[in-house]
């Protein structure tokens, strides 16, 4: 028995699954690590098999998933991977609840749900909650069961607003994966998450992802599974057909290795003085926020037409996602200019003044027909918008989008906590 993998002492084992343990470590509190076993099983453990390697597998697969979703802004236990079958987690209290979040329906959706065809599409996504026992084969509870479960963990009782937050944390999870699979031609099914509490009360996704947790389908052909629902099939295991399982375990490995967010994109904020910087470089910081390069230049419409458009161009020459933000005060030349010399997307973002607001902004809402660029005053709202264009073929920026409307989402539903009561008179 390892007492320590890669300079981290090992506790006691706070918990033994199937195919994972849990280790304490005694020197860094307020963190766990969770080791992969060589171990597949289905059918609640009923069948089982030695499988080696696939630890190393798993969690090559956990590091590559939670890595993408840390970088997208979900909140989530894992902190790093630590060795070939171990990675470090913030230690939480784990809620004991599987949600399940289903495109397509197959599986046990059907036997529960007779006269439902196989491939019927859910939109939105169908999601579903069970209870983790083993012995009773994780029942699937509604609302009302979990919610008079009254679970308390690390302090926080589970209700209903911790119920919206995970099924919407879960539901944006499922969505920011099926879009990263969508790059390599392959589809997500449906997939299990869990979340656990942490010290401080807060709900993270945390756990293991891996091929054990989802049905994936390349070119959306059941035949070409390449998930355990291979292994589930099976009536007799042989040894070779737990090399196939193996083998479609490290093609699903290798496969999200490749998917890359694309940095081929330019949000170009072109400013017709230098006393706009200090608005400008406010775009610039939350257009970084969420992802997007973002270059500040200094041209004039009116005061230098042809130097304008020689930046135009050479912005245009090198890059196809391209986004011009245009930054004028009084009259706004500049984003009408570009509008009409360039057919790439324009946002005019005036930096307007209270005593001359209505006359400022007049010049760029008053567009002369045949163009089309938009106007928002707030650097927050060009960034966001610019994001939203980028994110239509960028499914990391469009997953910082849903993560910033989850979070809005969330720190309501906080707030909401704290000051409800009746107040008596």
């Amino acid at each position: 028995m390892a007492t320590s993998i890669e300079g981290y002492k090992l506790g006691e084992v706070t918990i033994e699954g199937k195919t994972k343990q849990v280790y304490d470590l005694p020197e860094h509190p307020g963190l766990c690590l969770l080791l992969s076993k060589d171990r597949i099983t289905a059918g609640d453990g009923v069948k089982a098999h030695d499988l080696e390697g696939k630890a190393k597998i798993s969690n090559t697969t956990n590091g590559l998933v939670f890595r993408l979703l840390n970088e997208a802004g979900v909140r989530t236990a894992y902190v790093k991977q630590c060795g070939a079958k171990a990675f470090i987690a913030r230690k939480c209290e784990m809620i004991p609840i599987e949600w399940v979040t289903r495109r397509l329906a197959t599986g046990s959706f059907l036997k529960r749900n007779a006269g439902v065809p196989e491939g019927y599409r859910f939109s939105p996504p169908k999601q579903e909650t069970f209870y983790k026992d083993d012995a009773n084969h994780d029942p699937q509870w509604s609302d009302e069961q979990i919610l008079a479960a009254k679970f308390q963990l690390n302090g926080l009782l589970i209700g209903q607003d911790e119920l919206d937050i995970m099924r919407r944390t879960t539901l944006l999870v499922f969505e920011i994966l099926e879009r990263a699979w969508q790059t390599k031609n392959c589809a997500l099914i449906d997939m299990k998450v869990e979340f656990g509490v942490d010290a401080d009360g807060n709900i993270l996704l945390a756990d293991i992802i891996d091929s054990d947790s989802w049905r994936l389908w390349p070119a959306g052909d059941k035949r070409l599974m390449v998930d355990k629902q291979v292994y589930r099939n099976l009536t007799a295991v042989s040894a070779s057909d737990l090399d196939t399982v193996k083998r479609n375990f490290i093609w699903v490995a290798d496969q999200f290795a490749d998917i890359l967010p694309r940095k081929d994109h330019l949000v170009v904020v072109l400013m017709g003085s230098a006393s706009d910087v200090s608005h400008s470089e406010k775009i610039a910081t939350s257009c970084r926020s969420l992802g997007l390069n973002v270059e500040l230049r200094v041209s004039s419409a009116h005061k230098g037409p042809e130097e304008t458009l020689r930046i135009v161009r050479e912005y245009e020459s090198v890059l196809n996602n391209l986004i011009f933000v245009a930054v004028a005060g009084r009259s706004n030349g500049l984003g009408l200019v570009l509008s009409g010399s360039t057919t790439y997307p324009v946002i005019n973002c005036p930096p307007v003044k209270s005593d001359n607001m209505q006359v400022d902004v007049w010049s760029s809402l008053n567009v002369p027909s045949g163009l089309g660029c938009a106007t928002v005053l707030y650097p927050e709202s060009a960034a966001l918008h610019a994001a939203q264009i980028l994110g239509l073929n960028n499914f990391m920026i469009w997953s910082k989008l849903r993560v910033k409307q989850l979070n809005n989402f969330v720190t309501l539903k906080k707030a909401d906590k704290e000051l409800r009561g009746v107040r008596n008179a």
